[in-house]
């Protein structure tokens, strides 16, 4: 007779490797937040060095860059306290296969949100440039 998967030493594999995973998620959103926070600086710098005087920047870029960085720090939180809920579920035998992650799927709608929101920002502020 087979062994249960809870006893398969793969599916703990698996689970480490989703988990890791979910961890470099986390960190592309740090890297990538930390980029759009200072390419708002950049573009300021860049407008005072063309027009001569330095200028205020609205700051969207700097609170969006933080936002998402602090989203890659709730991704590798949530993924923590979710390997050790998936662990704990195969140690006791209550792991169910074919569980839909929810983390994964609020990631993915939060981010097509905000690509939605960055899209809709860069149309309306280009419009004077085009």
């Amino acid at each position: 007779m087979a062994e249960p998967a809870e006893r398969d030493p793969r599916v703990y594999f698996a689970a480490e490797r989703t988990f890791l995973a979910w961890i470099r998620t986390g960190l592309g959103l740090m890297g990538v937040g930390f980029a759009v926070a200072r390419f708002g600086f950049f573009l300021r710098e860049l407008h005072a060095s063309a027009v001569g005087e330095s200028t205020r920047t609205n700051g969207l870029s700097v609170w969006s860059g933080v936002a998402i960085v602090v989203l890659g720090v709730l991704v590798n939180i949530s993924a923590v306290t979710e390997h050790f809920r998936v662990v704990a579920q195969l140690r006791n035998g209550s792991w169910e296969p074919g569980r839909v992650s929810r983390n994964a799927v609020v990631l993915a709608v939060l981010l097509a949100v905000i690509g939605i929101v960055i899209a809709g920002y860069i149309v309306v502020s280009s419009h004077g440039y085009a």
